[in-house]
């Protein structure tokens, strides 16, 4: 679980980084589940926008993704969601202490 503060430092270096997918109107599916997951030990953080035809709501999409890539979620902001997952192999982003 994420602290305030990781969470902070996250969305401030998520700031600069653009959607590297899109969830449309067929919603989450399997293939963009794994997709994101290579994503993710690729690059640590990363941002998901929602299209407008997407017919389930944020907060459902952001759950499905964090569910199916065992990321953590961390921001939700207008139609885009931040979701970040310590990579095994090619870690990158050194967080915060909990202290």
């Amino acid at each position: 679980m994420l602290t305030g503060k990781q969470k902070r430092f996250l969305r401030s270096k998520a700031h600069h980084l653009q959607p590297i997918f899109q969830v449309g109107k067929g919603g989450v599916n399997e293939n963009m589940i794994k997709q994101i997951k290579d994503a993710l030990e690729a690059r640590e953080l990363l941002k998901i926008s929602i299209l407008q035809n997407c017919d389930e709501d944020r907060e459902t999409v952001a759950e499905e993704i964090v569910r199916g890539t065992d990321g953590e979620l961390v921001q939700i902001i207008g139609r885009i969601i931040v979701v970040y997952k310590e990579s095994r192999e090619n870690k990158q982003i050194e967080l915060p202490s909990k202290g």
